[in-house]
């Protein structure tokens, strides 16, 4: 087997899928090439190592990638501590809304407090991120989450966002109660995938209102779902973030009686003081930017009691709004 082979197979599992690999290797490839020499893998171990559309590793790969994965995934750490000034390493895994809107002002934090520091950021879903923590692939997540600690990691709350359901400019609905009122919603949704907490929150603010919608639309990002609206595919779920959503064919309609989402920071064991520091520092993010009273602000329409029980309102797979 040829060892680069091996490590860009490392990089395309680790991100499940080639073109992702490629846009987050640490040196510059072309995407045929890594199909290439994966292929070449592939017939040199005389099996599949994974489907391709939809990924999925096959057995064979699972087995691979956990063979090597310990190797390649800490050669960062290896080379911090054996240079000559070893440096402190911190790998900090979020979801796209924290690495855009919220982590830059903690990185030059970061950056001015320590300028040898050497800072990995990596975005990803939450169960991504949540098993790179259990494999020590990352030292710190902050994701959103569902009110608990998922099982062998340790949990602390940062703040819970709003969410808000995105609607054409041009459309009539001015409140989603209308919505809720209908007899059948036949308009698309457009959300995130089920499993994510986003969705799973705003399915659950539905079953308490006897409303059936399910998702037509997977988007594989916030940033996508504002430009699904515009583009006229359907209505979407986000969260009353103002960078997100702003978009100039869309409005936001706030989500009343809906639980938010929140945002809480994860880790495997027991803190450093680099993670201990910097836990410390988005707490007082969060705090002197008053973004959980902001929130909360924009949140405080009482919750409402389900009514009686109505029959099921399914949606078709798509349809004109």
């Amino acid at each position: 087997m040829n060892v680069h082979h091996l490590e860009l197979f490392y990089y395309v599992a680790r991100h499940r899928g080639i073109s992702c690999a490629v846009r987050r290797m640490p040196y510059g490839i072309q995407q045929p090439a890594v199909s290439s020499q994966i292929s070449q893998l592939e017939r040199d171990l005389g099996t599949r190592l994974f489907e391709r559309n939809p990924f999925r590793l096959t057995r064979p790969g699972e087995e691979l990638f956990e063979f090597i994965r310990p190797f390649f995934g800490n050669l960062e750490a290896i080379k911090a501590r054996l240079g000559r000034s070893p440096a402190p390493v911190l790998r900090i895994g979020a979801a796209e809304l924290m690495l855009r809107d919220y982590l830059p002002p903690m990185v030059q934090w970061l950056r001015a407090r320590d300028p040898l520091l050497q800072l990995s950021l990596r975005s990803g879903f939450t169960a991504e991120l949540e098993a790179a923590l259990r494999s020590r692939e990352i030292d710190l997540a902050i994701v959103p989450q569902d009110g608990r600690a998922p099982t062998g990691l340790h949990r602390v709350p940062l703040l819970a966002i709003p969410l808000v359901l995105l609607v054409p400019k041009k459309s009539p609905v001015r409140s989603a109660d209308e919505l809720w009122a209908r007899d059948r919603i036949e308009v698309p949704l457009i959300s995130l995938p089920e499993n994510e907490i986003l969705s799973r929150v705003f399915k659950k603010g539905l079953k308490r209102r006897w409303v059936d919608w399910p998702c037509a639309i997977e988007a594989s990002s916030l940033d996508l779902i504002p430009q699904y609206v515009a583009n006229g595919y359907g209505y979407g779920v986000s969260v009353d973030a103002a960078n997100l959503i702003q978009h100039a064919k869309v409005r936001s309609l706030p989500l009343a009686g809906f639980d938010p989402m929140e945002i809480a920071v994860l880790w495997q064991g027991r803190l450093t003081p680099l993670m201990q520091e910097i836990l410390a520092e988005a707490q007082r993010f969060v705090r002197e930017h008053d973004l959980r009273k902001r929130f909360e602000a924009r949140d405080a329409t009482p919750r409402i009691r389900p009514g009686p029980r109505r029959p099921a309102r399914p949606a078709p797979p798509l349809a004109a709004i």
